[in-house]
């Protein structure tokens, strides 16, 4: 893949951004709307309390996990061949919002770049997506017509701070041993020599967003990961970034796990809440811990979102491991949801698509019963 052709921004016109119109999910909040779009989006996420995640991609195919490349050390030129092998023959749209809304959840949120690079929407600033693959869809515009249709949130999950596919992202001596998997030979696809590369990376990001933000207008944008972050804040403009998002709609909502600056509308840790501060100084220095701390402080009395997943230590379906890694019950759904609550956070639940792109069975029959539950 030649980087340069692939890789080069495209910039938009002003006639391709989304009109100010009320979005179907916050319909119930029209009034605010038009005074304040952001209060209006705020308003509408402190009250859904319930959003449905998903973790899809390339990774499926093989179900050894989403950071199979990076464990595994595949070398690039082998793992972008499951392009021509991801289908997502079994990915319905319609089931999916139909099973959130079943289960009682408000909200969507997909992988739309995961750490691998790979992209489940249309994009004009790479062929490594799903459009371009045996599929030849756009997933993400798929959803985001179902979620239209039944007044759901659309939120796009995007990883900014891991990108082991783009040939100027940072390499692991920036100070992450997780930018780029450790292989054992050099990849003639990574370009990256110095820092001075990494604006192209920057570049390629901010389109990307646009993208994202013109074609779906999403409810919110949801940064990962965390700790690439941490390692060096420094590289990453996530005060630019949001401003770029910010300047291309009035309502999105942006989170980065427990925060990246504290301006973020909200915080989205992993299961509990709490700063970062002790695990990043012992691994980043003081500087890291100082900047965690001061972004939780920032956001610790906001209305937040924890997530977790149905199958147990598990983002993406590991099959050979679902003997292993039981699924959640519901009683312990019922529990994550309790304790969100308690803590005036939204509860966003996982579950792992299976290869073709199907919802595991077994998830499926207990986000349902547990919204019975909810619903009396």
């Amino acid at each position: 893949m030649s980087g340069a052709a692939i890789f080069a921004p495209h910039i938009l016109t002003a006639s391709e951004l989304p009109a100010l119109a009320v979005p179907g999910y916050l319909s119930a909040y029209s009034d605010l709307y038009k005074k304040d779009p952001k209060k209006a989006a705020l308003a509408w996420f402190g009250q859904a309390g319930y959003g449905l995640f998903m973790h899809y991609g390339l990774y499926s195919i093989w179900g050894r996990g989403a950071w199979v490349q990076y464990m595994e050390k595949i070398p690039v030129a082998e793992y972008v061949k499951l392009k021509n092998e991801f289908t997502a023959k079994d990915f319905n749209a319609d089931y999916i919002t139909d099973l959130a809304q079943d289960a009682g959840m408000k909200y969507v949120n997909i992988t739309a770049k995961h750490h691998d690079g790979f992209c489940l929407f249309k994009s004009s600033q790479t062929d490594y997506n799903s459009v371009h693959s045996a599929a030849k869809r756009d997933l993400v515009g798929e959803l985001r017509t179902a979620c239209d249709q039944k007044g759901l949130g659309l939120f796009l999950y995007y990883s900014v701070a891991a990108d082991w596919h783009h040939p100027y992202f940072a390499s692991n001596k920036e100070g992450w041993e997780m930018y780029r998997p450790q292989y054992d030979k050099p990849q003639p696809e990574y370009k990256y020599k110095s820092l001075k590369d990494f604006p192209k990376y920057i570049a390629y990001v901010k389109a990307q967003l646009k993208e994202l933000i013109v074609q779906y207008n999403p409810a919110g944008i949801w940064f990962d990961p965390a700790m690439g972050l941490y390692a060096n804040a420094d590289i990453f403009p996530m005060e630019e970034i949001y401003q770029h998002i910010r300047s291309l709609s009035p309502h999105v909502l942006i989170s980065f796990k427990q925060g990246a600056t504290g301006t973020e509308d909200f915080a989205a840790p992993e299961r509990k809440a709490h700063s970062l501060s002790d695990k990043v100084k012992t691994l980043y220095g003081e500087k890291a811990a100082i900047l965690a701390d001061r972004v939780w402080e920032a956001h610790k009395n906001k209305h937040n979102e924890t997530c977790s997943t149905m199958q147990r230590g598990a983002w993406s379906y590991e099959p050979e491991n679902d003997g292993k890694r039981k699924h959640l019950g519901v009683d312990e759904v019922l529990e994550l949801l309790k304790d969100a609550k308690s803590r005036n956070m939204n509860l966003l639940l996982n579950t792992g698509p299976l290869p073709g792109g199907g919802i595991h069975k077994g998830d499926a029959e207990i986000l349902r019963k547990v919204g019975k539950i909810m619903k009396g």
